[in-house]
């Protein structure tokens, strides 16, 4: 059984080493983490973005997804059937397409610190101010029940910190389950089973 961790950019993901995970498993993030981090797998949809990270050159040497790449600069173009997801359910699902059948979800807060934009990102090129409204997660929920649907053999584990939000549409996803911040972090930092 293999193991994936899709990283998102909520900020309940601070919390979280990432250098830790790369022994356990392949690791997907999505959009300005390459600016902190080099995950196996970057993934970005909308076009400001995903024309930085191209112009970088980041994806001449890492793997690299987007709707539209650029041309002889190294991105792979996102796969047909969820070519309209948004950045973090798409590397959920490319995780799910490589054949991972644990997935655990990091980051995916989907709701605002108090009342605010939740993304470690906020305040730079492309993000929104700090003190912005929170952005709609509806998509977000519509497309990670669709990709649980996709792939019943696969788990998908989102990792649950002080900033992310219940949501009340994935109960009853018997291949979703819900793990507390604190319980991942023991099992990371102690070298127990995930």
């Amino acid at each position: 059984m293999t193991i994936a961790f899709v990283i998102g950019n909520g900020v309940s993901r601070k919390a979280v080493d990432l250098e830790l995970l790369r022994p356990l498993g392949k690791i997907y993030g999505c959009n300005a983490l390459y600016r902190d981090f080099v995950p196996d797998v970057l993934v970005a949809t909308d076009r400001p973005i995903a024309t930085e990270i191209q112009n970088s050159g980041y994806p001449i040497k890492n793997k690299f997804y987007t709707r539209k790449p650029i041309d002889n600069l190294g991105a792979v173009k996102v796969p047909h059937e969820y070519y309209g997801y948004s950045s973090g359910p798409l590397a959920t699902a490319i995780a799910a397409m490589d054949q991972h059948r644990t997935i655990y979800m990091i980051g995916f807060d989907m709701g605002p610190v108090n009342n605010k934009f939740n993304n470690v990102y906020a305040d730079t090129d492309f993000y929104r101010k700090s003190d912005a409204t929170p952005v709609y997660t509806g998509n977000w929920t519509k497309q990670i029940r669709k990709i649980a649907e996709d792939f019943p053999k696969t788990q998908f584990i989102r990792v649950q910190g002080k900033t992310t939000a219940d949501i009340a549409e994935f109960a009853g996803i018997k291949n979703l389950q819900h793990l507390p911040m604190h319980t991942f972090l023991d099992r990371i930092n102690n070298q127990k089973d995930l």
